[in-house]
């Protein structure tokens, strides 16, 4: 194979991986398809009926393409033509059929059509989206090209009335890329000033650079009429000379005429003809494909230095990707366990930053104890609870039947055990409040590891440990905390007890023995002792309450948060190891595209770079 042919071969074959990988001019993946349109490629535009199908057929050597009356060609139609090696079996091959391989061409004709149809429905609408073909013979060139639906200057029944915007839109989407060459079709048998491809062509390639001129039709023009002017350049020059094709009839289209046949007629057909003869080296279908294959060449060659610093660009774009993704796991247990606790790891580091400040979230503990605390004690209704009413009927009831001689300790008792309950709840809420923070912070911290993302359940289990993990720090900071509140009620500050005979001796003395004992001042002093006593208590459970709370939740979180969770991998066996690191499907497909893509990239500038050096 010459080197011409290895590095048409090589664009052909990295188009065609671009094709597999979704990356290609017809829609895929954005951050990608640059490569695919800094590859040259063929665009093949013409009107309706204007040929461009036999032309096509005529330099693959075969009859695939379907045929009829109007829109015809209603979807692209990437065709890449591989040569293979003399004496192999010719055979076409569908990207949207991977792997199967179709040696009987009339059924390409037919998958082409029910393709179209599968898209477009029955009806003459088109689509953007394209077919995509290989087809591999000895009897092809290497060459990419993309046959567009034709340029029409009507809407017919059944299309909408925006038919030829949109078809001449899709066909500019194609032709406008300057790495496109760009084949007009153009019959002989009509005036080339009203050629739409000759239009379209001229708009987008002013210069003619990118564009050859084929004439189809030659041998049904009037008698005594030729296309000379055209072909030799006189009624339109082009930077390249127009190319002449004589397609088969359609009675030969009818009759399923060879298509070796039919090139041995045009090559006769030009050999013979008075007009033509002369022109007859630079005519015919297969001279059409030498000279597309000879300027993809060298314009292949013009940009090889573009074409490789784009791929070093993609190249390092995919592997940062790769990166992010993360690349994939072992399959022995050993392996999967490291990437486990090494994903662990990650999580918990996160986790702590958001306590230690780090990040943000921790806090919103600090919070619960400096506003939502205090906040809650303020509430508690002590005054109602105080009321003389409520220790009037208190005491009372502690003194039973026989009313107490000095101070009514049984009644203190009582009031303050009954008011101490009140701290239960601000107690447990702090908890509660704490442990709320505690699984945000969790919920959080997974969602910011990255390196977890690919793994779905993993994610799920991990979360559920630690949680199980925080309702034991709550049970057990519940606990705590309310056992602090039952301390206070078990034993009494003694000195509050110590001032009040104290205090009574300043007041009415023994020998007024008519001294009403439940008076209101005297239910109003004992109200008074028990308020500054409870408000004592208050400021000390004000202190202990978040001391207990970040010592049984914050601190146990920040150090054995993960114990359960180790306990449970620990006892795992290598296929269940194996489901905790079942990726997401969408990342895992992702990977894979992107290690196929960093394959042929790096495997596509090795091979451009040693072609280019056998120059």
């Amino acid at each position: 194979m010459s080197t011409m042919e290895s590095l048409i071969g090589l664009v052909n074959r990295i188009q065609s991986a671009c094709t597999v990988l979704g990356d290609h001019g017809g829609g895929g993946d954005s951050t990608f398809s640059s490569l695919w349109e800094a590859l040259p490629s063929v665009a093949v535009v013409g009107g309706q009926s204007s040929g461009k199908s036999s032309v096509l057929e005529s330099i693959v050597g075969r009859d695939f393409l379907p045929r009829g009356s109007g829109i015809v060609t209603r979807r692209p139609l990437v065709l890449q033509l591989h040569k293979t090696d003399d004496g192999s079996q010719e055979y076409a091959e569908f990207l949207h059929m991977p792997n199967r391989r179709i040696p009987d061409f009339a059924l390409v004709r037919k998958e082409i059509q029910d393709e179209t149809d599968r898209v477009t429905g029955k009806s003459k609408m088109i689509s953007p989206v394209p077919i995509q073909l290989s087809i591999y013979s000895p009897k092809v060139v290497n060459l990419t090209l993309i046959d567009l639906p034709g340029l029409t200057k009507v809407a017919v029944e059944g299309q909408p009335e925006t038919i030829v915007k949109d078809i001449e839109d899709m066909v500019r989407s194609y032709v406008e890329n300057p790495n496109c060459i760009i084949l007009a079709i153009s019959p002989a048998n009509q005036d080339i000033a009203t050629s739409d491809a000759i239009k379209l062509a001229r708009e987008v390639d002013p210069s003619g650079d990118r564009t050859f001129g084929v004439l189809t039709k030659l041998d049904l023009m009037d008698k005594g009429t030729n296309a000379l002017d055209v072909l030799e350049g006189r009624s339109y020059r082009l930077q390249h000379p127009w190319v002449g094709i004589v397609n088969r009839s359609q009675a030969e289209i009818n009759r399923n005429a060879d298509m070796m046949a039919a090139r041995h007629k045009e090559r006769e057909y030009f050999a013979t003809s008075p007009d033509y003869s002369h022109l007859a080296s630079r005519m015919g279908s297969e001279y059409l494909a030498k000279i597309l294959s000879k300027h993809l060449e060298s314009v292949i060659r013009a940009r090889i230095p573009s074409i490789i610093s784009l791929i070093n660009k993609n190249i390092d774009e995919l592997e940062a990707e790769l990166d992010r993704l993360g690349r994939p796991i072992g399959v022995d247990a050993g392996a999967q366990l490291y990437t486990i606790l090494e994903l662990c790891r990650a999580f918990d580091k996160i986790f702590k930053e958001h306590l230690d400040g780090g990040r943000p979230g921790g806090d919103r503990i600090y919070g619960v104890f400096d506003n939502q605390l205090p906040a809650a004690l303020k509430k508690l209704p002590f005054d109602r609870y105080l009321s003389l009413q409520n220790v009037k009927k208190v005491v009372s009831e502690a003194d039973g039947y026989q009313p107490h001689l000095i101070a009514p300790e049984q009644g203190y008792r009582r009031l303050i055990d009954g008011a101490l309950n009140y701290f239960r709840g601000p107690a447990e809420a702090s908890v509660d409040a704490v442990h709320f923070v505690l699984k945000e912070l969790v919920r959080k911290s997974i969602s910011e590891t990255q390196e977890l993302k690919r793994f779905p359940t993993l994610q799920s289990e991990l979360a559920t440990a630690c949680y199980t993990s925080l309702e034991k720090f709550r049970d057990e900071s519940r606990k705590t905390v309310i056992r602090l509140v039952e301390m206070e009620a078990a034993y009494l500050t003694v000195d509050f007890f110590r001032k009040l005979p104290m205090e009574l001796e300043k007041g009415p003395t023994p020998a007024a023995p008519n001294v009403d004992r439940y008076n209101e001042g005297h239910f109003r002093k004992i109200a008074s002792n028990v308020s500054s006593y409870i408000n004592m208590i208050s400021d000390t459970l004000k202190n202990t309450i978040p001391k207990a709370t970040v010592h049984c939740q914050v601190k146990e979180a920040k150090q054995s948060l993960l114990n359960f969770f180790y306990i449970q991998v620990g006892k795992r066996e290598a296929k269940q190891l194996g489901l905790m690191l079942d990726e997401d499907p969408t990342l895992m497909e992702r990977r894979l595209k992107c290690a196929k893509r960093l394959e042929l990239y790096k495997s596509a500038r090795d091979e451009i770079e040693s072609v280019s050096w056998a120059r």
